[in-house]
Formats: C-alpha cells, sequence, structure tokens
C-alpha cells in the first residue's frame, strides 16, 4: 500500500509539473501587436466588431481580392499570395473573429455564434465597411465555405471564387489535429481554455501539411501566439462544437460563377475526394490538385499555388 500511495503521490507531483509548464493564459491583444500586426496591418470596427486586416495593393483596382482563412489560421496564411499579387491587384486580407487578432464576436453580432452564415454576413458588412460592391473571394478550409456562403447570400457582390481545400460537402476526415478534438470535449476544453502545450500547436500543424519538414519553429511561434489571444481558445471551442458536416451543401449546387477550386492531394483533414464533388456541383469550375502539399497548400507552397490564381484571374 505504501508503495502504491508513493507512485500515486509521484504522478500527482508529475502532473502538477507538465500542468504548470503547460499553462498559457489569454493575453491581450495589445501585447501581440507589435510582433503581429506591424504596418500594413490596421485596426477597423465593423459594426462593433473589432477586425485586424491588410488592405494592400493598388486602391484603383475595381475588383479586389478578399482572402479569408480558415480555423485556427489569421491572414498570416496568406502572405505569400499578397507578396505575388499586390503589385497587379488590390487584396485584402483580415482575420475572422474569434481567430487571429480580431477577437470573439461582439458589436451588433451574436455573440458565441460561430456558424458559417454569420460568418458570411460579417464579411458582407466588412465589404460596405470598405466601400467595395464587388470582389472575388478566396477562403481555405472554414474560409472557403464562408466564401462560397457569402456568394449564395450575396451573389452580386462576389465576381468569382477560389476555394482552398474548402468544407461544404460532408466529409469524413481521415485524421484530426488533436487540439481539434479536445477543444470539442467537455471539461477538456475547458482546460485547454488556460493551457497551451506549444507541441499541441507543433502537431496540429504537422498534421495539416502535406510535408511536416515545412513546419518551422517560427511558423508554430505564430499559431501558438496568436491562438493565446484573449478570447479565441473558447471561441474555436464554441465553433467546432457548432459545426455540423455538410450543413447546407446544397447550396452550392445553386452557385453560377467563375469559381477555382485548389486542392491539396495529401489533405488528410478534408480529402481530396470533396474538391471533386466541388467541381461537379459548381457548373464550369476548375479544379487543380497539388499532389505533395496539405490542407493548407496556399501556405505550404505559395509560389506554386498563386500561379493557378494568376492564371485563373488572366493575370
Amino acid at each position: 500500500m505504501g508503495i502504491v500511495l508513493r507512485f500515486i503521490g509521484v504522478l500527482l507531483l508529475l502532473t502538477a509539473l507538465v500542468l504548470s509548464l503547460s499553462r498559457a493564459p489569454d493575453r491581450p491583444v495589445q501585447t501581440l501587436v507589435a510582433r503581429w500586426a506591424p504596418p500594413p496591418s490596421e485596426f477597423i470596427e465593423v459594426r462593433g466588431q473589432l477586425v485586424h486586416l491588410r488592405d494592400e495593393g493598388p486602391r484603383s483596382d475595381a475588383l479586389p481580392i478578399v482572402l479569408i482563412h480558415g480555423t485556427s489560421a489569421s491572414l498570416h496564411t496568406w502572405e505569400g499570395w499578397v507578396r505575388a499579387l499586390k503589385g497587379q491587384r488590390r487584396v485584402i486580407s483580415f482575420d475572422l473573429p474569434g481567430f487571429g487578432l480580431s477577437g470573439p464576436f461582439s458589436g451588433q453580432y451574436e455573440a458565441d455564434n460561430y456558424s458559417g452564415d454569420q460568418y458570411a454576413g460579417f464579411v458582407i458588412d466588412l465589404l460596405d465597411a470598405l466601400k467595395i460592391d464587388r470582389a472575388v473571394l478566396g477562403g481555405n478550409s472554414l474560409g472557403g465555405e464562408v466564401a462560397w456562403r457569402t456568394a449564395y447570400q450575396a451573389p452580386t457582390r462576389v465576381a468569382a471564387l477560389v476555394l482552398v481545400d474548402a468544407s461544404g460537402p460532408t466529409f469524413t476526415p481521415q485524421s484530426v489535429p488533436l487540439g481539434f478534438l479536445i477543444a470539442r470535449l467537455p471539461v477538456l476544453n475547458k482546460l485547454g481554455e488556460w493551457m497551451l502545450p506549444r507541441a499541441l500547436v507543433e502537431q496540429g500543424l504537422r498534421n495539416v501539411y502535406g510535408d511536416p519538414s515545412r513546419v518551422t519553429p517560427e511558423l508554430v511561434d505564430r499559431y501558438f501566439e496568436i491562438t493565446l489571444r484573449e478570447g479565441n481558445r473558447r471561441a474555436l471551442g464554441q465553433r467546432l462544437r457548432q459545426l455540423k458536416n455538410g450543413e447546407q451543401a446544397e447550396r452550392i449546387a445553386t452557385l453560377k460563377l467563375p469559381t477555382l477550386i485548389l486542392w491539396g492531394g495529401l489533405d488528410r483533414l478534408i480529402p481530396p475526394e470533396i474538391g471533386r464533388q466541388f467541381q461537379a456541383q459548381i457548373a464550369g469550375s476548375q479544379l487543380v490538385t497539388f499532389d505533395t502539399l496539405g490542407h493548407v497548400p496556399h501556405e505550404e507552397d505559395p509560389a506554386r499555388t498563386v500561379a493557378a490564381v494568376k492564371t485563373f484571374l488572366g493575370l
């Protein structure tokens, strides 16, 4: 009995040590701005919601390109594409509410509602705030879903779509980042709101890259620190618990606009078959698959993927 008690005591001490080392409290957005929001980053309000965005390229462009990131990402995921496009086109990237530096939904938006439709309504409001009548919308994963939902809600506002490993039709993931699984589980998700092992962030990134060797310490730093933005981890849990696989996917077949579909052939989260379903449902759409890339091909290999975008846009 004494040996058992000593073993339990040692186990509790080790657990307490791991928890203390993994403790990562929320950080106010002001503490993250210097590193992650230098110029050309700016912050604006959209119906009372703080929004971190970058508006680059010629303001005379009558048809801006608006890029929407995926779950747990930020506008930084598009930096390679923006560098390649901003010399010829106006390119706007921003942090969705609940992610990046924008913070959870607030102002006139329904708090704790991270549905695709509220996100689409937010994008329309953002276009209004920037006085943009029509735009090309590009989006990855959740951002792709937000893009096609926006086109469905406001077809006159969206001239074309670029869907990058987008969610939409019902899919069965082959592998899901451990952090996403934890965020959906009762009790564990609460624990995750005040602790965040850096190794968990790295595991998630390696999971969604086709070539895990491309995941650098600098990349992990960015995702790790921005995840700590006050309110982001709670918002992530709410978003994932509200997620309904394939919800309203029948809307996709009603879309009638030029559409480029890009997919990583090694995507284990949303399999390439879903890209083929998008192509079958959106009349006249084009599908380009990158055999060696994963769920975030635009981030993993910006030069290779943006080349397809330039061709699509006639650049």
